[in-house]
């Protein structure tokens, strides 16, 4: 990554892509880098890890052979892929946190662009935790090892569909 410029630390984006394959290896195919901006991320996942990664991102200059797509991300959209990564997200962070009650996400959040309210690292996490717990988000807190602070990330499964009960009837 020498002759790339980043903002924070440029092994985060290794990091994650280890821990991807590490955590979910074959059972996810298909990869949204939401707000992935020149696609460091998206290309360490197409090339070391051969997942059909994809970043999306109104800024249209990505890193040559790296699929994009100049646009915001649409949480409606988040069934098309299997997991939905938002590694410091900026203005998608709200869309990443609504894609996980559809699809496995990993956000690892950098700047609030979740409320009007001054939120530091801590208090920022805890309301996306709050918003998975009110909306059946199974999810855990990671310390990635990457240069923090803005390493602590979310790693969530959305909620499942709850299971018919002994009647055979649905639950309400």
């Amino acid at each position: 990554m020498g002759r790339h410029r980043f903002h924070g630390d440029p092994e985060r984006f290794q990091v994650i892509a280890d821990f991807v394959a590490e955590r979910y290896w074959r059972e996810v195919r298909y990869v949204a880098d939401v707000a992935g901006g020149q696609g460091m991320l998206a290309r360490i996942l197409a090339k070391q890890y051969r997942y059909e990664a994809e970043v999306i991102d109104p800024r249209a200059w990505v890193l040559r052979g790296v699929k994009h797509q100049a646009s915001a991300f649409d949480p409606a959209f988040a069934t098309y892929y299997d997991l939905i990564i938002g590694l410091h997200p900026d203005g998608a962070l709200r869309e990443v946190a609504q894609a996980a009650l559809l699809r496995p996400a990993i956000v690892v959040p950098c700047c609030n662009f979740w409320s009007e309210a001054k939120l530091g690292q801590a208090e920022l996490i805890d309301q996306i935790e709050q918003y998975y717990a009110l909306h059946g988000v199974q999810y855990e807190r990671v310390e990635f090892p990457f240069k923090g602070p803005k390493n602590i990330g979310l790693v969530s499964a959305p909620p499942q569909p709850r299971a018919a009960g002994r009647t055979g009837e649905a639950n309400p």
